[in-house]
């Protein structure tokens, strides 16, 4: 029971997220060929929510669910890795037209196509783990 509550946020993110057309392969090539404002301006949104929620927590020192105080770090001021991680996340992100979240909400709505795409995100994940010691960070 205590899992349903995060199954049930997880299904109502899906639902915004599709309903606002975010997992649309259309809507996110529009935003690469700058041609709409339309998925700028909900990842414009995220940002602000996420800056909002950061403040929350770090001010009235918020707990996980195992009940120890949610610690944020700074991070650090090497910038190219940033820059290089992000190249390398946005080029994956163009030419497969979904970021990692959409992935299952368009696998749970039906594009079984994505498994592929579901499996190459896997496998970067995979390949960035063993290579991890030896990229400069």
């Amino acid at each position: 029971m205590k899992g349903f509550k995060y199954f049930l946020v997880g299904l109502i993110f899906g639902i915004v997220l599709t309903k606002s057309e975010a997992v649309s392969w259309y809507r996110i090539y529009e935003m690469f060929q700058f041609q709409s404002f339309h998925m700028y301006g909900i990842i414009g949104v995220a940002v602000a929510t996420g800056i909002v929620g950061i403040q929350i927590i770090k001010q009235k020192k918020v707990k996980d669910i195992e009940g120890l105080p949610i610690a944020i770090l700074d991070k650090e001021k090497v910038a190219a890795r940033y820059y290089i991680g992000g190249l390398f996340f946005g080029l994956g992100w163009a030419l497969v037209g979904s970021c990692p979240g959409p992935i299952f909400i368009l696998l749970g709505a039906g594009f079984l196509p994505l498994v592929l795409v579901l499996i190459g995100a896997l496998v970067g994940t995979f390949c960035y783990g063993v290579l991890k010691d030896k990229l400069p960070h």
